[in-house]
């Protein structure tokens, strides 16, 4: 035996490096892991898939972070749903919740529920092994820190600014749990200290890229099946995300975007971004989530994990596609929409994150989103998409809470195509050069406030004025049409300094809020085919600006006008136009290509 410990010792000694004897046993270099209670973690983990008091004393302690082992986070997060549901806790139950999450393997099987809610505490002492899992968690946190300034020295990157700035992070969070975490100071840090408050200029906002929503902020894009919302909100949050140009707006720092998307396959997604320009190494600050299991977001448990995916990806900015693939409540119930704003919209709105979510237009064009009208209650700003032909799209706000930014964007979808696959870097969507276009289409809302700005109808005019305006200038509008031409109105109003007055005609597409662009020129002083650099306007397969109609003069007092063309045709296909279409200052097919000749054997 003791030859044996001898040549262990003598003849091995040179091949072994022995670790210090304060490192060995479970704190070895080969089993040693993060500080962390395990049996507080299981214990308050089976007491509370028994008792919701329980769980509420624990949640005034610690949060899912401060959990360690991912099975009882798991468990975690779905008590915290089913107490925010009402739902009748007890070990079966929460094993059923987490079978419907297709999670059970998580819990090894179900078994692991089946031990932890076999032996279980008292509920009144759950709150001191809370305490203990809150030390614990504290502990990994300085560790991971410690980590990090490490890690910066071995690699030769550290500086003495990079190491402050490590630990100013460090202590900026630790701090932000102190002021944001659980217990009393949770709920007292939404009160508003008013001296910091007023001293804060709220009106300086700094739109983000493209000049549709501030940080923060909520917007809803509303717009038919087949109108590619998805193709202008990917192109947008790439942009975005890599700290590019966007209808026009400068490029910005990049924003770290999280894209949640439930609606378009993994060819679809690779074939779009790759259109843009995107590529390896070429998607900047963009996580993209598809098809991703998380449960629907108008209940507690789905706003859990979506604040848990923001946080991983650190985003400032969510969107979502398409938002009625995310809720499990009738899309045309109230309550649905109450829900989603209370488990996942509000805690992002407190949290300072911005969201946009992907919706579609209901049968009746004119009532905008389908679904309950309280989709529209909690946003923001609501854009409508409509397609116009010939790649020809009008973006336009229907809905605002603070009037900040443009209300109204004609663009142009540009793309290249090499037989069925999109060029490379040739897709994008562009301001038009036609901003006034729409005045000259009959019934539309740009039309009736020119028309009413003409009729001398102060814009601070509310519906039955206009309304009675309308019908003695027959014109044509409902209800809906009335009340959203008045909105826009009103916001122009409340945009100026000086009252207007009857006998003053407004000019309605002047600058509408301070720092905007004015509508009636480009957005950055270029043309169209100025906006993207190194593109040149023309660009093959890109579809035509329609001009405006030339108005109708005669050569001087007295002149007789020359007699206007009837029958007008399309300059492809010299095939006859529709007269109506012809009207609205096309002079092509929807379908007609000038770049290539190309016609359909169908008109407009």
């Amino acid at each position: 035996m003791h030859a044996d410990h001898t040549l262990l010792n003598g003849a091995h000694v040179e091949n072994v490096h022995p670790f210090p004897r304060d490192q060995q046993g479970d704190h070895d270099g080969f089993t040693m892991t993060s500080p962390h209670d395990a049996e507080a973690e299981n214990l308050v983990g089976g007491v509370i898939m028994h008792d919701a008091s329980a769980y509420l004393a624990c949640a005034q302690v610690i949060n899912r972070d401060d959990i360690y082992q991912r099975a009882i986070r798991l468990i975690w997060d779905v008590v915290g749903g089913m107490v925010a549901e009402g739902k009748p806790l007890h070990p079966v139950t929460v094993r059923a919740e987490i079978e419907k999450l297709g999670r059970l393997r998580e819990v090894d099987g179900g078994n692991l529920i089946n031990r932890l809610g076999a032996d279980y505490i008292n509920a009144g002492m759950a709150p001191h092994f809370a305490d203990q899992i809150r030390d614990k968690a504290r502990i990994r946190r300085h560790q991971e820190h410690a980590t990090a300034a490490l890690a910066a020295i071995h690699a030769g990157t550290a500086d003495p600014d990079t190491l402050d700035a490590l630990a100013a992070k460090h202590r900026e969070q630790e701090d932000r749990r102190t002021t944001t975490g659980q217990g009393p100071s949770h709920l007292t840090s939404a009160l508003l200290d008013w001296g910091p408050f007023f001293a804060t200029d709220f009106g300086a906002v700094e739109l983000l890229l493209g000049k549709l929503l501030a940080p923060g902020q909520q917007m809803t894009l509303v717009g038919d099946g087949k109108a590619g919302k998805s193709l202008l909100a990917q192109e947008w949050m790439w942009r975005m995300a890599t700290g590019q140009s966007f209808l026009g707006d400068r490029p910005r720092t990049a924003v770290p975007v999280l894209y949640v998307d439930a609606e378009n396959g993994h060819q679809d997604i690779q074939d779009r971004f790759a259109s843009y320009g995107g590529g390896p190494g070429r998607m900047g600050m963009l996580s993209y989530a598809s098809f991703p299991p998380i449960r629907p977001l108008d209940t507690a448990g789905g706003g859990q994990d979506l604040l848990a995916m923001v946080k991983d990806c650190e985003a400032q900015l969510v969107c979502l596609d398409t938002v009625s693939r995310f809720i499990s409540g009738p899309e045309n119930d109230a309550d649905t929409w109450l829900s989603l704003y209370r488990h996942t919209l509000l805690p992002l709105k407190r949290a300072g994150i911005a969201s946009v979510r992907l919706d579609h237009m209901g049968k009746d064009g004119e009532r905008g989103a389908r679904g309950s009208s309280a989709k529209t209650q909690d946003v923001d700003h609501v854009w409508e998409l409509r397609v116009q032909g010939g790649g020809n799209l009008l973006l336009r706000r229907t809905h605002t809470r603070t009037g900040i930014g443009p209300d109204v964007f004609h663009l142009i979808r540009q793309a290249r195509k090499e037989g069925d696959r999109y060029l490379p870097g040739q897709t994008r969507h562009v301001i038009a050069a036609y901003e006034h276009m729409e005045q000259n289409i009959p019934g539309s809302d740009e039309h009736i406030i020119m028309r009413l700005a003409a009729a001398g109808v102060p814009l601070d005019a509310g519906n039955r004025v206009v309304k009675a305006k309308l019908a003695e200038l027959q014109i044509p509008a409902g209800s809906d049409k009335i009340a959203r031409v008045v909105k826009i109105r009103q916001n122009q109003a409340n945009a100026d300094t000086a009252q207007r007055s009857p006998e003053r005609s407004p000019d309605p597409f002047q600058e509408t809020f301070p720092g905007n662009v004015p509508r009636n020129g480009s957005r950055d002083g270029k043309d169209a085919g100025q906006t993207f650099p190194g593109n040149t306007a023309g660009t093959p397969g890109t579809p035509p600006v329609p001009p405006s109609p030339q108005p109708k003069v005669g050569d001087g007092e007295g002149t007789p006008e020359p007699e206007a063309t009837t029958d007008p045709h399309c300059t492809v296909c010299d095939k006859p136009l529709n007269t109506d279409w012809a009207a609205r200052g096309y002079d092509t097919h929807i379908g007609c290509d000038p770049a290539t000749g190309s016609h359909p054997d169908t008109t407009a």
